[in-house]
């Protein structure tokens, strides 16, 4: 898979496997709140979690205090950062 030598890959790959497994992990709702581009970089998205931005500021709150904030931008970040590697590898 072309994922692996791109940068976030790790987030993309966990988030994938977990979607698939039903599970809600913060990976997978960064999947699904990248689903959109994901596809249009050329990735399967099935079935992404509705209210992902929600549910997933909710996981780092609870996980970051008040760090949650920096910490949510800075994964929306590195999703980014795939997604363009991704779209530009094709």
């Amino acid at each position: 898979m072309i994922t692996a030598r791109l940068p976030g890959a790790d987030l993309i790959d966990a988030g994938l496997a977990d979607l698939t497994a039903g599970s809600v992990t913060i990976e997978s709702l960064l999947v699904s709140i990248a689903a959109p581009g994901l596809r249009d970089a050329g990735l399967v998205v099935d079935h992404p979690i509705a209210d992902a931005e929600v549910q997933l500021y909710a996981l780092l709150s609870a996980r970051d205090g008040a760090a949650a904030h920096s910490h949510y931008n800075a994964l929306l970040r590195r999703v980014t950062s795939f997604r363009r590697a991704a779209q530009c590898a094709r």
